[in-house]
């Protein structure tokens, strides 16, 4: 990351997503329609279940081809195109899969039938914190809320999450946190890894506390055209 990027995500991006901040989790502005049973009360303090560390993967070697003095060089890693975005998010363990959208405005009130993204944070491969909502509600983000209110959410721990790519990329990542009654991005905002955060409601409108699941990257590679392209139909929802 060079210097100009640096002095960016340190000074402008932590003063645009404090505002971000106030509309997405003090505003209540993600909601659900569905009761869910023994849901979080308001005042319950924040909690976040975590899984065990696991020991490091081994080394990648990369691939090599012969130089000209037959001494191999590694091959170069594909470059990013620099305006992928995420475009579907598959939780199967959840029975989760909605398309990703850019969302219309940073005010406007979340859509329904789709996942958004916040585009002042990373996407995949970028290295930060892609941070995707939806409301809790059937067919969207509902599954999270409703694994988040049995033992703090720690069946989720572990279980994949898949993002598809507008590049035809798949990336994969593992849930290693579960955080309750959330009331800032402040994290997700200082991530310096590839990580995806799923975030949902614990209430009606006006709730304040918001559930985020964080997950870990594990892997990436091409993924079918028609498999990153689903079709969205988003529509208002109040």
């Amino acid at each position: 990351m060079d210097e100009f990027a640096l002095r960016l995500r340190s000074r402008f991006v932590p003063a645009v997503l404090s505002a971000l901040g106030v509309a997405l989790l003090t505003a209540g502005l993600l909601t659900y329609t569905t009761p869910v049973e023994a849901g979080p009360e308001q005042s319950q303090a924040p909690t976040i279940v975590t899984l065990p560390p696991s020991p490091p993967p081994a080394s990648i070697v990369p691939t090599a081809t012969p130089g000209p003095s037959g001494a191999p060089t590694p091959s170069p890693e594909p470059t990013a195109p620099a305006d992928r975005v995420a475009t579907r998010v598959v939780v199967a363990g959840l029975g989760i899969d909605l398309p990703v959208i850019r969302p219309p405005s940073t005010t406007a009130y979340p859509l329904c039938d789709v996942a958004m993204f916040i585009q002042e944070l990373s996407q995949p491969g970028f290295g930060g914190a892609t941070y995707l909502y939806a409301h809790a509600r059937t067919g969207m983000f509902l599954p999270i809320l409703t694994a988040s209110t049995k033992d703090n959410g720690t069946s989720m721990l572990g279980m994949v999450v898949e993002v598809y790519t507008s590049d035809d990329q798949l990336f994969l990542y593992e849930i290693t946190e579960v955080r309750r009654h959330q009331l800032d991005l402040d994290d997700a905002v200082a991530a310096d890894t590839d990580q995806v955060w799923l975030q949902t409601s614990e209430g009606p409108k006006g709730t304040i506390p918001k559930t985020q699941v964080v997950a870990q990257f594990l892997s990436s590679g091409p993924a079918d055209h028609a498999a990153a392209h689903p079709d969205a139909e988003p529509r208002v929802c109040g």
